[in-house]
This record gives structure tokens, C-alpha cells and sequence, in this order.
């Protein structure tokens, strides 16, 4: 009577997960769920859930110290541009050199380029030798690059000497957030997402003051992620989805380009190029121009121009040279305070709408700012209420951003692509931000000289295009698995694609001894 009565609660818990799902992806062929992905959860959602899951917790705050890295980089940049000491064995970049301006942005940006670069190789790097070494590799990189840079004599090596270094800041940053997402539950996946961008900020803050195919290991590994007994029911269903995901994308890849993932050189080298070309094929397109253009706007709506040369900002506002720094420094403690937030608001309040939020606040900041700037410039001294309130305007405007476009940027294109690809699409999402981040780099300075308030003015029509796009392109991904993302962007299955998942799912869960809540059909 029992047995019966515990078969009849899990048929009727299936039939209401299947009206729920049914309901919610009208537009998706593939609604037939197995009773065992029916989820039951690791942790409590957001922030608290850290607390029990400290294992993950440290893999992914040791993951994100290439983010603390970059963000000191950020950090000491912005002062040493207008230290005398800098400027004097660097005068190139002076204000009475020739050109100033445009070599002083190019030692900024070449950073930057070399984030490209690293971001560019570190898609097949990652999916060569593991995540966790490549994450080595980078780091290894990196210290070159900063070796480079204390030791430079002159301009030219110190250019040189800052692209090296952003070859193993992309790489680190492209690699990290993809670590952070296999390994994180759902329930906290957003929150230690976050730490990336939380490092990155703590970093700035900091400057101012001064592998597949084992099955048995990989139960053993995630079950140690989760700090549970390998027979712990959701440590097996989870081991389940990833492996027989795993096998399906696999399977799909053979398909679409046979007898291409054979041993050798030439044909690994092809299948590589190949899988970068299908991120921009249907239907995974979709989400590679999410994860592209939220890296796209998050530096076109003006961050890292302000992150860089914020004295300058400060300066045209009518503070004094001190002042200018202590502002910078107050600017970057606020977006320390707001990423912190972000820690338990993403997981709450999910992506979409902190998107939206984040850029009405940003546009209404550059507004304001850029009305202020236009209207008091050169006569600050004379309207000191109007230069405060430019001041807290921007402040405002660093705490929005670091609340909502600067943590979820770094999160979104991590959870977006199915197993096979997301290597590759974290690279794209990746690159879009380094070489963005290059072009702000190259052009602020001049924007600064000779439009003067409408740089501001620039930014907030970005502001304006990154809330028209997100309301129309990018949909919520809060609380769903990295296996359910074919349902969030409503991917087409044939009916040949949903036969060969369940048959995976089938044929795995029959090759194990599997508890019985699992075998339920």
C-alpha cells in the first residue's frame, strides 16, 4: 500500500511539473520531462545559500582572482595618469606633449587588446586542458605582464608590457564566470556570478588605497562540490542531467560536422573553428548576441571611462587636484557597496529587471550630467550646489552600475550556452568586453578634451539602446539549470532531437543502479 501510494504521489507531482513547464514553453516542442529531472533543491536561494554550500563558495572566490588583479590594474592606471612623478618619466602622456591624448588612451587600451587576444584563444584552451588549467596558465601570464610592467623603462615596453598582461586578464576573465557556472547550484549560481564583477571592483578599491569522460570521478567531484554523499538523491539527478546533456550535445556535434573529432592537429583545429561558427547559427545565435551585447553596452554606457580617467571627469566638475582623488576612490567604494549588494539582489530580483532598472538610472545620470556640465562648465567656483550635485549624480550612477550592468554582464553569458558550446560563447561574450573596453580606453580622453559635456551626452544614448535592446532580446535565465536554457530562449526540437535525448536519459539511468525514484517513467 505504501509503494502504491508513493508511485501514485510521484505520478501526480510529474503530471503537475508537466502542466507547469507545458504552460510556461508554449512555444518549445521538447515538453516531455522525465520524472526524475523533477528538481529538488541543494541550498536556499541567493546570499544565505553560500552559507552551506562553502566548498563552491571557495573555488569560485579563488576562481575570480584574476578579477582582483584586473581591478587593481584599473585602479593604479587612473592614479598614475596624473601623478608627477608618472608623468615625468613618462612624458609622453603629459598635457603639454603632442598627441597626449591619444597615447595616453593607447596605454590604457592596450590592456584591453591583449584581453581580446587571451579572450579569443581561451575558448579552446579551456576545452583542451580543463578549466582549472587554463585558469593557471592565465594566471602564469598575467604575472609575466606585471613583471613587464614594473620593470619599464620607457613608453614602448610599457605599452607592450600592458598587452601582455591583458592577455592573461582575458583569459581569467573569460574562464572564470565558466568555472563559476558548472559548478554552482542554480540557486546561487547569480550571486557567485557576481563575484566576479565583486572582485574586479574590490581590486580598483584596493589600488586607490593601497576533465570529461570519468564518470565515477566526476560523481565523486560533484558530490564534493555539494559537500553530500555521492547517494544523495539530488547529487545523482544532477549527475544524471549533466551527463546525459553532455552526451546529447555530443552526439549533435558528430552530426553537424562528421568524423571531424578525431585525433590530429588538422582536424581538432577545424572542429574548433567550426564550433565558434555555430555560436552564430540557429538557433544558438540567440544567445550569443546576449552574451555580445550585454558586453557591448556594459562599456559603452560609460564605466570604464570613468573608472580610467575619473580625476579628469572630477576636474572638469571644478574640484581641486586632492579632492579629484579622494572622489575617484569614494566613486569606486561605492560600486565595492553596490556589487556587494548584487551579492543577494541578482538571485532575488533576477537579471531582466535589474537590467532595465540599472539602465533608466544610468541614462537619468548621464542626463543630469551632462545638462550640468554643458550649463556650469568653467564656472564651478561660482555655482558650487550645481558642481555637488554633478558629483552625487555620478556617484549615483557608479552604485547603479555596480548593482545591476556591472556584475550581470559577467554572470549572463555563462549560464546562456548548452555544454558543448559555452567554452566558445563565453569567449565571444568575453572579447566583446575587452574590445569594447579598448575602444572607451582609445576615445575617451579625446571625447573629454574637445566635446566636453557631450561625452555624457554620448553615453546616455547607449544607455537608451541598451534598454530598448534588453526589453526586446534578452529574457530572464533566474533560477533555471544550465540544462533548461533551451526552454528560456524557446530553441525549436524535432521530434528526431527529442527521441535521442530521452533515449540518452534512458540508456544512462538503465547502465546505472540507480535509486528507484530516478527509473520512474
Amino acid at each position: 500500500m505504501h509503494k502504491e501510494h508513493d508511485m501514485a504521489h510521484v505520478e501526480k507531482v510529474a503530471e503537475e511539473g508537466m502542466t507547469r513547464r507545458q504552460s510556461s514553453v508554449t512555444h518549445t516542442a521538447y515538453t516531455e520531462v522525465p520524472v526524475w529531472q523533477i528538481r529538488k533543491t541543494y541550498t536556499r536561494q541567493g546570499f544565505m545559500g553560500i552559507f552551506t554550500s562553502k566548498y563552491v563558495f571557495l573555488c569560485a572566490l579563488f576562481a575570480t582572482m584574476g578579477g582582483l588583479l584586473f581591478g587593481y590594474d584599473q585602479g593604479v592606471v587612473s592614479i598614475t595618469l596624473v601623478m608627477p612623478q608618472f608623468l615625468e618619466e613618462f612624458p609622453e602622456v603629459s598635457a603639454t606633449a603632442s598627441g597626449a591624448g591619444f597615447l595616453k588612451g593607447l596605454m590604457t587600451a592596450m590592456i584591453e587588446l591583449g584581453a581580446f587576444i587571451g579572450a579569443a584563444n581561451q575558448g579552446w584552451i579551456a576545452d583542451w586542458i580543463s578549466r582549472k588549467w587554463s585558469i593557471l596558465i592565465a594566471g602564469m601570464i598575467f604575472i609575466i605582464g606585471g613583471v613587464l610592467q614594473t620593470a619599464s623603462m620607457s613608453f614602448p615596453m610599457l605599452v607592450v608590457a600592458r598587452f601582455v598582461g591583458g592577455i592573461g586578464v582575458g583569459m581569467l576573465a573569460m574562464v572564470a564566470p565558466l568555472y563559476i557556472s558548472e559548478i554552482a547550484p542554480p540557486e546561487i549560481r547569480g550571486t557567485l556570478l557576481v563575484l566576479q564583477e565583486l572582485s574586479i571592483v574590490t581590486g580598483i578599491v584596493i589600488a586607490f588605497y593601497i576533465t570529461y569522460g570519468r564518470d565515477d570521478e566526476s560523481l565523486k567531484s560533484l558530490a564534493k562540490i555539494r559537500q553530500l554523499p555521492t547517494s544523495d538523491e539530488r547529487v545523482q539527478q544532477e549527475w544524471f542531467e549533466i551527463r546525459s546533456e553532455v552526451a546529447y550535445q555530443k552526439e549533435r556535434q558528430e552530426a553537424k560536422h562528421p568524423g571531424q573529432d578525431e585525433p590530429g592537429f588538422f582536424n581538432q583545429t577545424k572542429l574548433q573553428l567550426k564550433l565558434y561558427g555555430d555560436c552564430w547559427k540557429m538557433p544558438i545565435y540567440k544567445r550569443t548576441q546576449v552574451a555580445v551585447g550585454l558586453m557591448f553596452f556594459q562599456q559603452f554606457v560609460g564605466i570604464n571611462a570613468l573608472i580610467y580617467y575619473s580625476p579628469t571627469l572630477f576636474a572638469t566638475m571644478g574640484l581641486d587636484y586632492e579632492m579629484q582623488l579622494t572622489m575617484s576612490g569614494v566613486l569606486n567604494c561605492c560600486q565595492v557597496i553596490a556589487c556587494i549588494w548584487s551579492l543577494w539582489g541578482m538571485d532575488r530580483f533576477g537579471r531582466r529587471k535589474l537590467l532595465l532598472g540599472g539602465g533608466v538610472c544610468m541614462f537619468i545620470s548621464h542626463f543630469v550630467i551632462a545638462i550640468l556640465v554643458g550649463k556650469f562648465n568653467g564656472k564651478w567656483t561660482d555655482n558650487q550646489p550645481a558642481a555637488w550635485t554633478s558629483v552625487a549624480f555620478l556617484l549615483f550612477f557608479m552604485l547603479t552600475f555596480g548593482a545591476t550592468w556591472g556584475p550581470i554582464p559577467w554572470a549572463m553569458p555563462a549560464e546562456i550556452f548548452p555544454s558543448s558550446l559555452r567554452a566558445k560563447g563565453c569567449a565571444y561574450g568575453t572579447m566583446s568586453n575587452w574590445g569594447n573596453n579598448f575602444i572607451i580606453g582609445l576615445i575617451t580622453p579625446p571625447m573629454i578634451q574637445n566635446i566636453g559635456f557631450g561625452t555624457y551626452v554620448f553615453f546616455a544614448i547607449f544607455c537608451a539602446l541598451a534598454l530598448v535592446w534588453v526589453y526586446f532580446l534578452v529574457p530572464e535565465t533566474n533560477g533555471r539549470t544550465l540544462e533548461q536554457m533551451d526552454h528560456v530562449f524557446k530553441d525549436k526540437t524535432t521530434e528526431e532531437e527529442m527521441e535521442r535525448r530521452r533515449r540518452i536519459e534512458a540508456e544512462m539511468i538503465a547502465e546505472t543502479n540507480a535509486p528507484q525514484h530516478l527509473r520512474a517513467t
